[in-house]
């Protein structure tokens, strides 16, 4: 039985910054998004973390997305550096990426930090050495097609999530299970399930929402919340339990069942609110984007 989300359940997950915060509790996220072809990607996504309310966002792309991501954003910072939770994929095609990127990536995957996967990353998932999970905990945030090949990845039976019927719950928490990653399954009704078989669902409340580069901003906001979780446990020493710990004890794979649903909460009501914004019309993805703080402050003075 998933649970349906609610602003409630939201409002729980986010955090009030404090006068004894920094940067770095409030989380860094490092993003390496977009390319040449689809540098836009990188812009909506970075647009996004911007505005759900982190201590800083650190872009690591080409050399185009980085012109125009420092052209919308200029308080985005372009150096390698300190980060407690990544966002790779978004705007990427993984016929095209060259060898030293790949190594690039599957080294965040081995690494210590949360990982947000999206779009062009999602092949590495079912791809680390000796089959066992990915030492980083992982989320990844395939549409239907996607989810369809990571389970053929994973040597699942395959489903086809566009017949009507079809259990979306039941072959995200198969896949969440096999990958021991956790799933977060975009549509109308977004199934987040987790590899303990926690799942959730949030319906969204606006049709406009499919159109090209939402993928991205909801990539950016969920990014951005894991960072700020990562931040702030790792500046209050939160440990988890051993069995369940990642290398920084301060989120497991589990952890981010509910950043997920929190993130595809705050993705629906900011494309509600920008279309309530154009008297119920269409909207773009930075629409989007740039109603998500609105829906944040919303959320914490609930």
């Amino acid at each position: 039985m998933a649970l349906e989300w609610t602003a409630e359940h939201a409002a729980g997950v986010l955090r009030m910054p404090t006068a004894s915060d920094d940067k770095y509790s409030r989380g860094v996220l490092g993003v390496r998004t977009g390319s040449e072809r689809y540098p836009g990607a990188a812009v909506l996504g970075v647009e996004a973390a911007h505005r759900t309310g982190l201590g800083m966002v650190r872009y690591l792309g080409p050399e185009r997305p980085t012109a125009l991501v420092l052209a919308r954003r200029p308080e985005t910072v372009t150096a390698d550096g300190r980060v407690q939770a990544w966002l790779i994929g978004s705007g990427t095609d993984a016929s095209e990426r060259r060898a030293a990127e790949t190594r690039a990536l599957r080294d965040l995957l081995a690494g210590e930090v949360p990982v947000v996967v999206d779009a062009g990353a999602l092949d590495l998932v079912a791809d680390a050495p000796g089959g066992a999970p990915w030492r980083a905990p992982v989320v990844v945030t395939p549409h239907d097609r996607e989810l369809a090949r990571l389970r053929d990845a994973a040597g699942l039976a395959a489903v086809d999530l566009t017949e009507p019927g079809v259990d979306r719950t039941a072959a995200a928490v198969d896949t969440a299970r096999a990958l021991g990653v956790t799933v977060l399954l975009k549509g109308a009704r977004t199934v987040v399930a987790t590899p303990a078989g926690v799942a959730r669902t949030v319906t969204s409340p606006t049709p406009w929402l499919a159109t090209a580069g939402t993928g991205d901003v909801l990539g950016g906001i969920l990014g951005a919340l894991v960072a700020g979780a990562a931040g702030a446990a790792e500046a209050a020493g939160v440990t988890a339990p051993a069995e369940t710990a990642d290398a920084t004890g301060a989120l497991d794979v589990e952890a981010l069942g509910a950043l997920a649903a929190t993130a595809a909460l705050v993705h629906g009501r900011a494309a509600a609110a920008a279309s309530a914004a154009r008297a119920g019309g269409p909207i773009t993805a930075l629409d989007v984007a740039e109603a998500v703080a609105s829906v944040i402050g919303a959320l914490l003075h609930r």
